[in-house]
């Protein structure tokens, strides 16, 4: 008898010993702090990170995600100067990356362009944008260059001769500007587009009908990354988990979009989901890391900023692809057909 109730006081020790353990673990995973870039105003090519700090995801795979908001030149500046942990700015980063900037991409979010142009009602097309003035962001930025680049390549229209631009460092400035009348369009991702609807304008064009695109995709510094992998790691499965969220999960994610776009009727942001539930993704398919930096470089070169002949370089070394490819691989996720 007394044999047997010493079995159980070991017994006991050793599962308290494993509680313990575990406890302790978990407390240790959940106090890896990380700070993540947030734009200044919302944006729908970020939506699965505000998921995954919303809905718990982060601290489900031991990080403990504070925002830093700011703009995306200045989020691109302190990425590099290693005052944030991941930046959601990818065409910044391509052009810091080609000019030396120490960097890794790390995991994607949007797989198309979420942009459009919103415009007044007495606009019915894309041609009858000709002489008028669009509100859109600074110039080499993903707000800007969208435009450019399906407007140019798909209608000949380009800017200052067939259309004035004025930037604005938000959509919700674009959006005021429009409702004053100091713009006739503006470009919106589709949650800001939904706002504006209600204010009786509309969606006359949506880039990603022309242009496939990695946007959102967060990066690091590599130093980071060399002395932080498993937290990079487990950034990647909360990515990765938030996209499939937002997938399966309506009223969740329509919790999270009402929130961040402080959009007071549901049924606003119920449409933002319909339009972008499918639209995300954490892996960068080589030809859209491709595309990124060759639009990049196009625009460097406009600007002097790249010599017209020199070529390219192998822009796979600025992805950390065995990484992701790993983490994805570990939950069935293949960017090929899965192995036999």
């Amino acid at each position: 008898m007394k044999q047997s109730r010493n079995k159980l006081m070991v017994a006991a020790a050793l599962l308290a010993f494993g509680v313990g353990t575990l406890a302790a673990s978990a407390v240790s995973a959940a106090d890896t702090p990380i700070s993540v870039g947030r734009t200044t105003s919302a944006s729908g090519f970020h939506i699965p990170s505000y998921i995954a700090m919303e809905q718990g995801i982060f601290k489900k795979y031991g990080l403990e995600g504070k925002y830093r908001s700011m703009s995306g030149k200045a989020l691109l500046n302190a990425g590099i100067a290693k005052q944030i942990d991941f930046v959601p700015i990818p065409g910044g980063g391509s052009q810091a990356a080609l000019k030396g900037a120490p960097i890794t991409y790390l995991v994607g979010q949007s797989l198309i362009s979420q942009w459009t142009i919103t415009a007044h009602a007495s606009i019915k097309s894309v041609k009858d944008l000709k002489g008028k003035i669009i509100g859109l962001g600074r110039p080499g930025s993903a707000d800007y260059d969208e435009a450019d680049i399906v407007l140019s390549k798909n209608f000949g229209m380009e800017p200052g001769r067939d259309y004035k631009v004025i930037s604005f460092r938000g959509e919700a400035e674009r959006i005021a500007a429009m409702i004053n009348g100091d713009i006739h369009a503006g470009l919106l991702t589709f949650p800001h587009a939904a706002k504006a609807k209600l204010a009786g304008f509309k969606v006359i064009l949506k880039t990603g009908k022309y242009l496939p695109r990695i946007g959102g995709s967060f990066w690091v510094h590599n130093d980071f990354l060399k002395s932080n992998r498993a937290t990079a790691k487990a950034f990647i499965h909360a990515m990765a988990e938030a996209a499939e969220y937002m997938k399966t999960n309506k009223e969740g994610s329509v919790d999270v979009i009402q929130k961040y776009f402080s959009m007071k009727d549901r049924r606003e942001a119920e449409g933002v989901w319909e339009e972008v539930f499918d639209q995300y993704g954490p892996d960068m398919p080589e030809a859209l890391v491709k595309s990124l930096f060759e639009s990049r470089v196009k625009r460097m070169i406009s600007k002097n900023l790249w010599p017209k002949d020199k070529p390219l370089p192998d822009v796979e070394k600025f992805v950390a692809r065995d990484l992701l490819n790993e983490t994805l691989r570990e939950r069935g996720y293949y960017l090929q057909p899965k192995p036999l």
